[in-house]
């Protein structure tokens, strides 16, 4: 390892390690306040690091993204007692992309994004592959947009035995939870 990087590069890895998402090179830079010069030579000292095979831990790169993931080999044995783990950690986007869903469904994308302001495309397809939400239908209308829904998983997830235990909203929580006109 580059001695004069040492801590550059616990820096970035405690970075991945605490981040739930797949991060860009930018978005290490910007977190960790490195350049992105110094992050790229970081990640190959990772690669390295978790090359090695000793190792049970992996540097991935997914959706553009790096991440520290379980090696394929050990993930078998696994996946059995961990594999709701990732699912318990999930970005403050994907959380109320989630509940808009949650307490609306069922709706559509156009719907999500008319609450949030922003689009939902990659925090519904995160929440699809986590699956605690799926296609439960389409809207009558032109385009006959996709509309989602909850899933089983979703109330294993918070404890749930159906959709009515989900907290009530008081007003002003309704109020931020209405399409915007």
């Amino acid at each position: 390892m580059d001695e004069n990087l040492e801590k550059e590069v616990g820096l970035v890895e405690a970075v991945l390690f605490l981040d739930s998402e797949p991060l860009s090179v930018d978005a290490i830079s910007r977190i960790s306040e490195l350049s992105e010069e110094v992050v790229e030579k970081c990640l190959d000292e990772l690669r390295e690091k978790y090359g090695q095979e000793s190792s049970g831990i992996e540097l991935s790169q997914i959706t553009g993204g790096w991440t520290l993931t379980p090696k394929k080999e050990y993930w078998e044995v696994l996946k059995e007692r961990y594999g709701n783990k990732n699912a318990g950690r999930l970005s403050r986007s994907a959380m109320e992309v989630l509940s808009i869903i949650a307490y609306k469904q069922p709706i559509t994308r156009a719907e999500i994004e008319a609450i949030r302001g922003v689009p939902p495309d990659n925090m519904i397809r995160i929440l699809t592959e986590r699956q605690l939400v799926k296609e439960v239908g389409r809207k009558e209308g032109p385009g006959r947009p996709c509309q989602f829904g909850t899933t089983k998983e979703f109330l294993k997830f918070f404890g749930l035995n159906s959709i009515a235990e989900l907290p009530q909203l008081d007003e002003k929580e309704n109020e931020r939870f209405e399409l915007a006109r």
